[in-house]
This record gives structure tokens, C-alpha cells and sequence, in this order.
């Protein structure tokens, strides 16, 4: 009898586990009666260790299948509390704690979630699975407050950690992810050293080929969007082939589910599935910067189509991210390429990713009324534009971004042509001859075209000429194909008003040929427009029909865009410049800006 009733607990707490794990994996699963299972287990007074175990089973379960959030606090701090007291109940006590300053994050708890994992850090020193874990989960918790220099010490930390139990794998995790929040900060002398330490330890460290080259990935995916944040776009061409030849091998891989020898080395830093995505991400970001639209927008369809399988399967926040990142440089190319309706839906679009998660609109807002200033510019609501560049500069601390909208609200004052003062006061905040914000090529280069803009409104053309020349320089040493188009048909426009028919046409016809390439229909517009003058001007009346013949069918389709944007009920989301964005859109009457004045 006394044996029987010793071996009765176990017998019950494996009947009482194995029904809640029944009802836990049903289809659909049936969490109530999986609840009622483990919360069934407290009635036989267990010892601690199942007693702990429970509480976080129930605590996990509630956190992930239900809504009762308190509840599920409730079981978590009871397992945190029973582990503790427990000799050798590291997974219990690590995962209790780890899952709790999560569930606190979520209620807006962080002062609570900190000491509970600082002090999960100080006493898991001897288990290097979960040390190096929480390590990554208060680095990341400070990154998310935006406490960069907090997150750069712990990670700092876990990549001396990582050295001293002789994991180099999740050593270059550690270093790596330091690397990344040191470029969100701009600390480029910190950087350099690193990336070049990240480089030797990733060629040098042999294990797991698919480790292996996701640690590649994630050391070239640094590398490329560090010189795209710089402007050079022809420098990086040598990084992204490298980046994409990476991904190629990656997803010819198998996914061997063999466990490394060393606990430490139990992490991956992103699904084999995601980091297809993000190289599809950063090759549209190239694409767009260095105006190969076309391109841009291939890529972008592959990515959204592969964004939309894996979003059937899995709710990674980092999904939502990279669809919004993706929508936000296809809405750049299509305002480029002569497709504002498109771009208006699609901006839409990314207002709805942003309602379903204050993060991420937190995130984005400024870049959100950013692309409605670039929408506004393009359907000739100057007025609306302005509102919307000066709504973003209010939400942005980030310099680059900073850069492109005081660079494109520059342009808005210029066309306005009666706002001096706020003019000259802009422009003496990004001047590209003296004390340039941000280090960027492109963004430089793109100041001396607006100076160059003003000093041909201003008939001051020599001047003009010097600052195109400049931007014609650094757009051709960094193959930026937008600004040299741009360029070329300003400098043919100025020796056209000189009289110097031959010199604009040397100008004209090459910025042509490069607008059809990108494709930018406002400068196949603006050059068929002064083909056609300066073919008159020469006589040559066959070239001038046909020149006259290109800019009415650019005309055409680009009046006919402009009613069908304007004429949609998201062209109202040019007045929002407050809060979240607009759930409701209302519909409207039509176009409500002048298209002469567009033309």
C-alpha cells in the first residue's frame, strides 16, 4: 500500500500533464480545459519543483493563447519566486523570469521588467544558454527605449561572456548586434573597428554551415546599409553581390537540426525565410537611391509576395517592419515614375500597418508624413506639402531624414517663390560647402542641387552652373542616375534662356536618354519640353513634332494620373498632420489643385 501511494504523484501529475498537453495541441486548441488540467494539479499539494513548474506552464499557456494577462503575471511571479528557492532548477527559474519581463513590457510595466532581469543575469552566470539569452532580452528591452548606449554595454558584456565559455559564434551575435545599434547612433569611429573584428571572427569560426552564413548575412546586411546610409551607392555594389551570392547558398542549405556542443551557441539571429526578405529589402533600397526603378520594383513584388506567405503562419512584429519599409521606397519610386494614385493607395496601405501597432507608427510617422509631402509636391499642393514636411521635422531626431525633408520643404519655398526668410534660413542648415549635417554623399550632393535651383530662379546663372557642376560630379563618382537627370536638364535649361543652343542640347539629349532609363516622368516632361524649343530654335521642325508629340503624351499621362489621385478619397490624408492616422477616409469631389500650374 505504501509503495503504491508513493508512486501515486507521479502517476497523476503525467495523467493531469499529458490531458493538458492534449488540449493544449488539439485543433482548434482547447486552452480552458488544458487551464483546468494544470490548475487541477495545486489540489494534490505537489512539491515545489512541480509546484514551480505549473505556475509557468499556466503562466505560459495564459500569456500565449488568452487575453487574462493579470493571470498569467499572477502564475509567472509565483514560478520566479518557488524556482529561486529550488537547488538546480535553472530552465524553470531562467524561463519564468525571462517570460514575466516580457509579459511586464507589454503592460507598460519596464521599471519592473529591468531588476527582474538584471538580476535573472547576475544569477545565471553558470548556465550560458540563459546568461547569454537575457543578456540579448534587457539589451533589446533597452534599444526599444531608445537607450542605445545601455543596450552597447550589456551587449559589450555578453560578447566577453561569450569568449570566456568559448562560444566565437555567439560572440559575433553580441558584437555584431552592438555594431548595429553603434550605426543607429552614428558612432562610425566605434564602428569601423568592430565591423572589421566581426569580419576575421566570421571567415575564422567553422561550425554549423547555416550559422555560418546567417552570421555572414547579418555582417553584410551591416556592411550594405552602412554605405547606403553614406549615399554611395556605387561603393556598396561589391558588399551586396557578396550579400546576395550569401542568401543564394543559405537557401540551398539544409536546416540540420543538430544541436551545437556548446549551450551557448543555441541562438540564430533570424529565420533562414526572413533574411531572404531583408536582402530583398536592402536590394530595393539600393535600387531606389542609385534610380534604377525598375529594378526597385521587382524586387519589391518578390518581397511583399514572400511577406505575405509567411504572415499567414507567423505574427513576427519584424514582418510588419519590413512591409512597411519596402512600401515606403516603392511609394518614392512610383511618385518618380509617374504613378501618384498608386502611390497615394500604398501610402494608405502603410497608415493601416501603422493603426494595428503604436510602435510602429512611432517608428514611421515621420517618414509617413515625409512621403505625403513628397505626394503633396507632386500633385502641386504646396501648401499641404509644407504642413506635412514641417509635421515630420517636428517627429524625426534622425539626421539623415532630417536632411531629405529640410532638403525637399527647400524645394516646396523655391517653387512658392515668396518665402525668402524661411528660405535662406533652411539653407543655411544644409549648406554643402560648409559644416554639412550628415555625412551622406547623396544628401550633400542633392544640397547643391537645390542651390543650384534657387540661383536659376534667381537668373544668377553662373552661380547655378557651379553648384550643378559640383552635383554633376559627386552624382557621376556614385552613379546617383535621379540627381544627374535632374542636372543635366537644369544646365541645358540655363544655356537654353543663355542662347547657347548647342551646349543645352549636349545637355538635354543625355538627361533624356537617362530619365527614360530610370524611368522619371517629370524629367522626360521638362526635357521633351525644351527638345522641342531648342529644335524650333534650330529649325529643325521634323525633331521639334516629334519632341512636341513626346511631351503631350507625357502630359496626357500625367494629367490623367493626376485626376485619378486626386479624385481618390485618400488624397484627404494630405490635410493629417495630427496624431495617429485617419481610420475613416471621406471621400471627395474631385481634384481640388490646378493642373495648368502642374504643367
Amino acid at each position: 500500500m505504501m509503495a503504491a501511494g508513493a508512486e501515486a504523484p507521479d502517476s497523476w501529475y503525467l495523467a493531469l500533464l499529458g490531458f493538458a498537453e492534449h488540449f493544449r495541441t488539439s485543433s482548434p486548441p482547447k486552452i480552458r480545459l488544458c487551464v483546468h488540467c494544470l490548475q487541477a494539479v495545486f489540489q494534490f499539494k505537489p512539491p515545489q519543483r512541480v509546484e514551480a513548474r505549473t505556475h509557468l506552464q499556466l503562466g505560459s499557456v495564459l500569456y500565449h493563447h488568452t487575453k487574462n494577462s493579470e493571470l498569467a503575471r499572477t502564475h509567472l511571479e509565483k514560478a520566479w519566486l518557488i524556482s529561486q528557492q529550488v537547488a538546480q532548477f535553472e530552465d524553470v527559474k531562467f524561463e519564468a523570469a525571462s517570460l514575466l519581463s516580457e509579459l511586464y513590457c507589454q503592460q507598460n510595466l519596464v521599471d519592473s521588467a529591468k531588476p527582474l532581469l538584471r538580476k535573472a543575469i547576475q544569477i545565471s552566470q553558470q548556465t550560458p544558454y540563459w546568461h547569454c539569452r537575457l543578456l540579448f532580452q534587457l539589451a533589446q528591452l533597452h534599444t526599444l527605449e531608445k537607450d542605445l548606449v545601455s543596450a552597447c554595454d550589456l551587449l559589450g558584456v555578453g560578447a566577453e561572456y561569450a569568449r570566456v565559455v568559448g562560444s566565437e559564434y555567439t560572440r559575433a551575435l553580441f558584437l555584431l548586434s552592438k555594431g548595429m545599434l553603434l550605426l543607429m547612433e552614428r558612432k562610425l569611429q566605434e564602428v569601423h573597428p568592430l565591423l572589421t573584428l566581426c569580419g576575421q571572427i566570421v571567415e575564422t569560426w567553422q561550425g554549423n554551415p547555416i550559422q555560418k552564413e546567417s552570421l555572414r548575412v547579418f555582417f553584410l546586411v551591416l556592411q550594405v546599409t552602412h554605405y547606403l546610409d553614406a549615399g554611395q551607392v556605387k561603393s556598396v555594389k561589391p558588399c551586396l553581390k557578396q550579400l546576395q551570392q550569401c542568401i543564394q547558398t543559405i537557401s540551398t542549405l539544409h536546416d540540420d537540426e543538430i544541436l551545437p556542443s556548446n549551450s551557448a551557441d543555441l541562438f540564430h539571429w533570424l529565420p533562414k525565410e526572413h533574411m531572404c526578405v531583408l536582402v530583398y529589402l536592402v536590394t530595393v533600397m539600393h535600387s531606389m537611391q542609385a534610380g534604377y526603378l525598375e529594378k526597385a520594383q521587382k524586387y519589391t513584388d518578390k518581397a511583399l509576395m514572400q511577406l505575405e506567405k509567411l504572415k499567414m503562419l507567423d505574427c513576427s512584429p519584424i514582418l510588419s517592419s519590413f512591409q512597411v519599409i519596402l512600401l515606403e521606397h516603392i511609394i518614392m519610386c512610383r511618385l518618380v515614375t509617374g504613378h501618384k494614385a498608386t502611390a497615394l493607395q500604398e501610402i494608405s496601405q502603410v497608415c493601416q500597418l501603422c493603426q494595428q501597432s503604436p510602435r510602429l507608427f512611432s517608428n514611421h510617422a515621420a517618414q509617413l508624413h515625409t512621403l505625403l509631402g513628397l505626394y503633396c509636391i507632386s500633385v502641386n499642393c504646396m501648401d499641404n506639402a509644407e504642413a506635412q514636411f514641417t509635421t515630420a521635422l517636428r517627429l524625426t531626431s534622425h539626421q539623415e531624414l532630417w536632411t531629405f525633408i529640410v532638403t525637399n520643404l527647400a524645394s516646396v519655398y523655391i517653387r512658392e517663390g515668396n518665402r525668402h526668410q524661411e528660405l535662406y534660413n533652411l539653407l543655411e542648415r544644409i549648406n554643402p560647402d560648409h559644416n554639412f549635417p550628415v555625412s551622406s554623399h547623396c544628401l550633400r550632393a542633392a544640397a547643391f542641387y537645390i542651390r543650384g535651383l534657387l540661383s536659376f530662379f534667381q537668373g544668377r546663372y553662373n552661380e547655378a552652373k557651379r553648384f550643378l557642376r559640383e552635383t554633376l560630379k559627386m552624382s557621376n563618382a556614385e552613379d546617383l542616375n535621379r540627381l544627374t537627370a535632374c542636372s543635366l536638364v537644369l544646365l541645358g535649361h540655363i544655356f537654353y534662356v543663355l542662347g547657347n543652343h548647342r551646349e543645352s542640347n549636349n545637355m538635354v539629349v543625355p538627361a533624356m536618354q537617362l530619365a527614360s532609363k530610370i524611368p522619371d516622368m517629370s524629367v522626360q516632361l521638362w526635357s521633351s519640353a525644351l527638345l522641342k524649343d531648342l529644335n524650333k530654335a534650330c529649325g529643325n521642325s521634323m525633331d521639334a513634332h516629334e519632341a512636341a508629340q513626346m511631351h503631350q503624351n507625357f502630359s496626357q499621362q500625367l494629367l490623367q494620373d493626376h485626376i485619378a489621385a486626386c479624385s481618390l478619397p485618400e488624397h484627404n490624408l494630405i490635410s493629417w498632420t495630427e496624431g495617429p492616422p485617419p481610420v475613416q477616409i471621406q471621400a471627395q469631389n474631385g481634384p481640388t489643385t490646378s493642373l495648368a500650374s502642374l504643367l
